[in-house]
């Protein structure tokens, strides 16, 4: 199966976690910023990026696909409304590797038309972080995308996971498990980390 970076996957909101994280071993991070003046986001990436070279991270950048590719970001990630305006061909051919969420068969459906290097499924579990539409999907539904889309395709869980959970998910198919307040609000962020790396040791 074409793995991804790791089977844990801090999604942080400012650069000194790829920092914290990374330094802590974590290897696949993703950068979620909003509501950034684009100067600011641009510096903020860049930080990121170099966090992520001083300790061999693949460094994510979450919905800004034309940032990435004029910074060098090793993965993008986009959401299904970002789809609508973003140039997935232009994306590929620069060779960044690109995951797109998903939270229902049409979704999926329609992410895999554009043939990503993973997809993302949530949420596993009720989340407080973000307002979901979708009702949690539960670790079976899992299951049932990777049945769907075979064993080639990577396949990443979010939403509602705590170290505690983070197994469940991999046993049901997940092949990495995303999660952003278990590691950020975390009171010993990077003592967390190597929590998650045992807990899901040899599990992928």
């Amino acid at each position: 199966m074409n793995r991804l970076p790791s089977p844990i996957y801090p999604v942080v909101d400012h650069p000194r976690w790829v920092e914290i994280l990374g330094g802590a071993g974590a290897r696949f991070i993703q950068l979620r910023l909003k509501n950034l003046a684009p100067e600011t986001l641009r510096a903020q990436v860049i930080e990121g990026l170099e966090a992520a070279a001083r300790h061999n991270v693949r460094l994510v950048l979450n919905d800004y696909w034309q940032l990435a590719i004029e910074l060098g970001v090793d993965y993008v990630h986009l959401g299904q409304e970002d789809l609508d305006e973003a140039d997935v061909a232009q994306i590929k051919a620069t060779g960044i590797s690109l995951g797109i969420s998903t939270h229902s068969h049409e979704e999926l459906q329609r992410a895999l038309t554009f043939t990503p290097d993973y997809v993302a499924l949530g949420p596993i579990w009720p989340t407080k972080l973000k307002k979901m539409i979708w009702d949690p999907q539960g670790v079976e539904r899992l299951t049932e995308w990777r049945r769907i889309i075979g064993e080639k395709m990577p396949l990443v869980a979010i939403g509602g996971i705590t170290c505690e959970r983070a197994p469940s998910c991999l046993a049901a198919g997940a092949d990495s498990v995303a999660a952003v307040s278990d590691f950020i609000l975390n009171p010993d962020p990077e003592k967390q980390v190597q929590r998650w790396l045992k807990a899901t040791q040899g599990k992928n």
